[in-house]
């Protein structure tokens, strides 16, 4: 049964990576997610205090991800619309052929959602680099902290090996 909770929370982790770049997925809430299956192993009992802090850190980044792109479109003068479009643009480029189409698509999604907001062209683009900054600037924390629980779930995992192998 420990190997079975091992792989889930392996997988979690894994999705927490993915999760930090899609808006579907909340990535460090999913890979904190994976820490916690690991915890209910008996191979590998995680410390309260480990879970905690970890948590903390997860659910703040969770909140900062919602903060972070709307302070990026507002010190550029963005509006709603342009964060919206930064969004609805993420999902298309998901799905799309093109290399970096994720990062293409939420820029022109925050272009065009600010230029429905507003007439002119010069405010929108400068809007919709303020967006995209800001998703980057969110994506690129929230990939960090991911990568930081699958670090930290391959370092328990191999420091517990002797007692998950028995």
């Amino acid at each position: 049964m420990d190997i079975l909770l091992l792989i889930g929370a392996f997988l979690l982790v894994l999705l927490g990576i993915i999760g930090s770049f899609l808006p579907i997925l909340p990535g460090p809430l999913t890979g904190w997610f994976g820490l916690l299956t690991m915890h209910l192993t008996e191979a590998i009992p995680l410390d309260y205090l480990f879970l905690t802090i970890t948590f903390i850190i997860a659910f703040a980044i969770f909140i900062l991800d919602y903060i972070i792109p709307a302070l990026g479109a507002k010190r550029f003068g963005g509006s709603r619309a342009g964060i919206i479009g930064t969004s609805i643009g993420l999902v298309i480029g998901l799905f799309s052929p093109i290399p970096f189409g994720i990062f293409i698509g939420a820029f022109v999604g925050a272009f065009v959602g600010e230029m429905t907001h507003k007439s002119n062209s010069k405010t929108a683009l400068k809007a919709a680099i303020g967006s995209f900054l800001g998703l980057l600037v969110s994506a690129f924390m929230k990939f960090t902290v991911a990568l930081i629980f699958l670090g930290l779930y391959i370092w328990i995992f191999v420091s517990h090996s002797d007692t998950i192998f028995l």
